[in-house]
This record gives C-alpha cells, structure tokens and sequence, in this order.
C-alpha cells in the first residue's frame, strides 16, 4: 500500500489547540518538558504501570511516559512485545484529531471551485494551478467518480507555477461560470486568456496561495481528503491504488 503522507503538525495548526488544563501544573518531569516547549495536550492510558501525556511541537507530536513513582519521564514511542505502536492511536486522539479538523475547516473556507455534484456523498479538495498539466492530469482520471456522483472535487485555485499563474486563477475564480470554465480548460487544455479581476478576486488567490504555504504544501496537485478523522494528502497524481483511496472506493 502507498504510505499516507499526514499533514504536518506546524505552527498553524498548533496555534488553534488550547493546551489542556492549562492552568494546572503536569507532573514535575512532565512539567519540565512543557517548560522546555512541548505543548502538553492531555493525560492518557498507558501499560505497566505508566502514564501517558500527549504533547506537540513544531513540527510533530510525541509521546510522554510518566515512570510509576511519579519522578522521571521517558519521551517516544511505545511498543508492545509485537513491535506494535501504542503510542499513535493516543496521538491521535488527543493532539491530531483538533488539528486535522481545523485544517478540514480551512479547506471549507478557502476559495474553490466546484467539479461535480454538490449533494456528491465524498469531498475531496485539491490545490489546483492552471498551468500544471498533472492537475489536468488529475482532473480527467477523476472523472469515473465526479461523473458518477460519488465525489465533489473542489479545486482551490493557486497561482504558482509560472508569472501569470495568479491572473489564471483570478481569471477562473472570477469567471461568470467557474465551473464551466475550469471544465473548458481541464478537458481540452484550452488556454486561459488572463483578464484582469476585481481586487476581491486576487485576494482569494492570494488567500489560496498562503493557504498553501501554511499547510506546507510543495506541488501541484496535492490533494487532501479524509480518512476516517484524518486528513491525508497526496501530492502529484496519484497511482491507481491510491486513487481508490483518495476518491473513498474503486471507479464505479
């Protein structure tokens, strides 16, 4: 199976979780952790004997492990006697789960357009460049699940490939039928006439592009989509076995 690519944690999805229980004072080598910049998040569940934290920081998460006689913490991850991560699912639970929902509702809040059925059961999102001819790429290989009704692609429309990629996406954000535009554009790689927009309409682009800066984002397309709470993303286009992932099932 491909390895999902997880969004990072980073800055921005660290400054939108309110560390728990933040006025009270952790455990004293747990507390010295937090001095030292980890955000502690929550107390959790661990075997033999331990006490779990689960805590972030700038570029991740990690797990802590309070000792029985409350005086010394072990920083990782832990294993059973199968090799098995026990540490991911508390993770999980109480540091990824907050960020990859606010970074769904920022997907939500961004500036796109629509490709497919509105009332599609599967939302998908994808950074999209008028000048990327993988996004075209992308675009026609989704087209099994748009044109069926089982997925709503929503193209957020960056400019960053080329000097005029901006103007393109202010052009077709700005188009009196996005939709139809972007599907002109993406079927047959009709070329965009750039045509200057109301300042409103760079701003989304704009908007969109830093978007794209924050969540950590390289290529086009990335696409996200969620699995279960979580939020994956694949960048570039996808192969087949990952397309099923992405689009929640085979072509139908």
């Amino acid at each position: 199976m491909t390895p999902h690519l997880l969004l990072p944690a980073g800055a921005l999805a660290l400054a939108l979780i309110a560390p728990a229980q933040a006025d009270d004072r952790w455990p004293a080598p747990v507390q010295a952790l937090s001095d030292q910049g980890l955000q502690i998040h929550a107390e959790f569940e661990a075997p033999g004997g331990l006490t779990g934290y689960a805590a972030s920081y700038a570029t991740g998460e990690v797990a802590i492990y309070l000792t029985p006689d409350g005086e010394h913490a072990i920083v990782g991850t832990l294993v059973d006697a199968e090799g098995n991560d026990l540490s991911d699912a508390a993770l999980d639970e109480h540091v990824r789960a907050a960020q990859f929902a606010e970074v769904w509702e920022r997907l939500e809040q961004s500036h796109w357009i629509l490709d497919g059925d509105a009332e599609a059961p599967r939302v998908v999102y994808t950074f999209t460049d008028a000048n990327c001819p993988y996004c075209r790429q992308f675009w026609e290989e989704a087209r099994p699940w748009v044109e069926a009704g089982e997925v709503q692609l929503r193209h957020i429309m960056i400019g960053i490939l080329a000097s005029n990629s901006p103007a393109k996406a202010a052009t077709l954000l700005g188009a009196d039928d996005p939709a139809a535009a972007l599907h002109a554009h993406s079927s047959s790689g009709e070329e965009i006439a750039a045509a200057a927009q109301p300042r409103e309409i760079e701003e989304q682009v704009y908007a969109n592009n830093q978007l794209f800066d924050e969540l950590g984002l390289m290529a086009t397309p990335t696409t996200l989509y969620r699995d279960g709470e979580r939020v994956d993303r694949a960048q570039g286009v996808p192969n087949a076995e990952r397309m099923v992932e992405i689009m929640g099932g085979e072509a139908p």
